[in-house]
């Protein structure tokens, strides 16, 4: 499902009217867990939270026009997908979510390299997305992120 979304309230006002207080939940979650520095805004056709250009000039390395993207959500058809830079760049925290997944839902973890979809909208495990959101600083996402590139540079 594609919004035409320019803000996170547009976005959630346009998803299927059972979905909006999900939606609402997700992103209060997300605001109030987030490490200082991060902003909130729509990338991606999607509510995205990133490294403002303020704090990152360089922005994101395939389109430096856009800010350094770290987290986001979606509406989709079948399912409400979170997508985390943290699960996908750190071990250790793709490990801990992994190990932790099953003490706050009883339904199978279905997940991508940074994709997590939740089929069952009213099983969302909104506490252990709230510890998620802790994980990591806007200064060590910049830096996982910048060393990230560098070994991906020499790879090439």
């Amino acid at each position: 499902m594609k919004y035409k979304a320019d803000s996170p309230e547009n976005y959630i006002n346009q998803a299927p009217e059972e979905r909006q207080p999900i939606l609402k939940k997700l992103r209060k979650t997300i605001l109030n867990n987030l490490p200082k520095g991060f902003e909130e805004g729509i990338q991606y056709g999607m509510i995205g939270y990133y490294v403002p250009h303020s704090i990152y000039p360089n922005g994101y390395h395939c389109t430096p026009k856009e800010p350094l993207p770290f987290m986001s959500f979606a509406s989709q058809k079948n399912s409400i997908n979170i997508y985390n830079s943290a699960i996908y760049a750190k071990p250790e925290i793709y490990d801990w979510f992994i190990a932790e997944y099953p003490k706050h839902c009883s339904r199978k973890l279905d997940m991508g390299k940074s994709c997590i979809r939740f089929k069952k909208i009213d099983e969302i495990p909104f506490n252990l997305i709230a510890e998620l959101c802790k994980k990591m600083t806007v200064d060590e996402w910049i830096h996982l992120y910048e060393q990230n590139l560098k070994i991906t540079k020499h790879k090439n």
